[in-house]
């Protein structure tokens, strides 16, 4: 529950200190002297949004913080998920907002994001003002109230896992029957592609290996030729080998007494030497270099094939590879997508047939739930002096959703007699508020959200109407902390605790107060309300009578 709640410069409020109990929390005051302020403070912390308008004028920031104790087991939950500590099952959520328009989140001094507030806030409190009476007009949610009232999900939960089921099972099949529709023209290509690469059976970097070999086979001849006559050209007749030879013959008289021509002699030699070794060494050369035409020719025409299915596909040898194997599991796998198509289409049949006939069971349990549901709230609007009215559920069968086949629609009939009509056509705005809290209180120990506030709760009410509202209020504070605001005496004098509002005017600013009052306090507040400012003596007889009256003391 909330337990405390702290606000400093918000608005009018320069700072306030707001304790709240358990059960009733009263909130009353002049118009204008700042309630609303209040509901949106602790909007602020439940991740609401805001704007930096509601900081007082002059101030940096606005702070609201408010102090959560006794966790519910979901509240508990949602802060493992986010990661957030709740040590003595208690958390403090903060809001800044700055001046400038920026806005800081904590949970346990923890910075966390707006989302993160919203989700938790869900959980902790649940704010009725005047524009949640639109739900009471909208017919869409009328089925979620009556699971509500419900209280047993169990059904719904199972019908929604197998509908779920069939929805993923139906999205695959008009997938793969989009598929299909394409895989004709898709098979042709792939069958064209396994031919063609096929056909070949190219290996990775076959290409590559294939121009280097078919370069040197193609030169083979030529390189021969080429060392042949270079041999012919070193040691063959007239060649250079054999001249050299001559001139050393020719030079040799005269070198023993000349030590340059000796010198020349000398290479001369070397040279010869080293020309019969070239001419060795080119003959062995001759010997390796093989010249095998049908080699060659193979090679001409496997390389000419490969440049063209290159060409054709834009890629190279290891590319055309994968396209083959890609190509072979693609179109295998229209084989299988038959057989998907084939075992999927059973399996839609038969999950369509358990999603019908769990729709059914859910649409029997919500008519039983809706007879008590009508029954109730009838009640209900009979103690909140809205006797002759009659609450009831058109229940009807429709298509089926992930929520089931049921369309829902509560139905009002104002007088006895009438026939019961769309709430939306015939509700006055007193009336939804009845309805409203009528409908609060048949769900109230169903709901696990432990506060629910009331803003404006008597909103085109008065008197006996009053009265019961007030009372209806103080029975949900036996179950759930309530927080209400409210300018009737009829509800205030309800209050488990009374706290007022008050606007002051200090050192020319107004500043709005929070105080909780005393059984005293009280009195007077409830005097005002009755009869304005400086009631009389009676009138604070009347208020003390009224409060004890309601506190069960005399």
């Amino acid at each position: 529950m909330l337990k405390e709640l702290y606000i400093r410069n918000l608005a009018v409020i320069r700072e306030a200190v707001i304790p709240l109990e358990g059960k009733l929390n009263i909130f009353t005051g002049e118009t204008g002297a700042g309630k609303s302020i209040l509901i949106n403070g602790i909007n602020a912390v439940l991740g609401q949004r805001t704007t930096k308008d509601i900081v007082r004028t002059g101030c940096e920031k606005a702070e609201i913080s408010a102090l959560f104790t006794g966790l519910s087991d979901g509240v508990c939950e949602k802060l493992d998920e986010l990661g957030i500590s709740h040590e003595d099952n208690e958390i403090t959520i903060t809001r800044e907002i700055s001046a400038d328009g920026g806005s800081v989140a904590r949970i346990n001094g923890r910075a966390v994001t707006v989302a993160m507030l919203r989700e938790l806030g869900a959980l902790l409190i649940n704010i009725h003002g005047q524009h949640d009476n639109q739900i009471l007009l909208d017919s869409e949610k009328h089925l979620h109230i009556l699971d509500d009232f419900g209280g047993d999900d169990t059904l719904l939960e199972e019908y929604r896992t197998t509908f779920r089921e069939l929805q993923q099972i139906s999205r695959r099949l008009s997938e793969l029957k989009r598929q299909e529709s394409t895989r004709i023209e898709r098979t042709r290509y792939l069958n064209e592609v396994i031919a063609d690469i096929g056909e070949l059976s190219p290996e990775p970097g076959e290409d590559d290996r294939l121009e280097k070999e078919y370069a040197l086979a193609r030169d083979s001849e030529k390189t021969i030729l080429a060392v042949r006559a270079a041999v012919q050209a070193l040691s063959g007749e007239n060649a250079a080998g054999e001249m050299i030879v001559s001139a050393e013959q020719e030079l040799a008289p005269y070198t023993e007494n000349n030590e340059q021509a000796n010198a020349l002699y000398e290479r001369l030699t070397a040279a010869e030497i080293e020309l019969s070794d070239i001419a060795y060494e080119l003959e062995k050369l001759a010997d390796k270099v093989e010249l095998d035409g049908q080699r060659l020719e193979y090679l001409r025409e496997r390389t000419a094939a490969l440049n063209k299915l290159k060409r054709k596909y834009l890629l190279d040898c290891d590319e055309l590879v994968k396209l083959y194997e890609d190509s072979c599991e693609e179109l295998s796998g229209f084989d299988s997508s038959t057989d998907e198509i084939r075992s999927l289409t059973e399996k839609r049949e038969e999950l369509l047939h358990t999603v019908t006939s769990r729709a059914k069971a859910l649409y029997d349990y919500r008519e039983t739930v809706a007879e008590r549901f009508a029954s109730r709230v009838t009640e209900e609007l009979e103690f909140l002096n809205m006797a002759g009215v009659v609450i009831a559920v058109h229940h009807e069968k429709g298509k089926l959703t992930v929520n089931g086949m049921d369309t829902v629609e509560f139905l009002i009939s104002a007088n006895k007699g009438e026939e019961p009509k769309p709430i939306s056509r015939i509700a006055s705005g007193g009336e939804l508020s009845r309805i409203m809290l009528a409908l609060k209180s048949v769900i109230a120990d169903r709901d696990s959200i432990p506060t629910m506030i009331f803003d404006e709760i008597d909103t085109g009410v008065s008197g006996k109407a009053a009265q019961k509202i007030g009372i209806k209020l103080r029975e949900l504070g036996r179950v759930r902390q309530v927080i209400c605001v409210t300018h009737l005496s009829q509800i205030a004098i309800m209050a488990d605790d009374h706290l007022l509002i008050e606007k002051t005017v200090q050192d020319g600013r107004t500043e709005t107060h929070v105080t909780k009052l005393d059984l005293q306090g009280r009195i007077s507040e409830v005097a005002r309300i009755m009869g304005g400012e400086d009631p009389s003596k009676l009138m604070l007889e009347n208020a003390e009578a009224e409060i004890r009256k309601a506190m069960g003391k005399k």
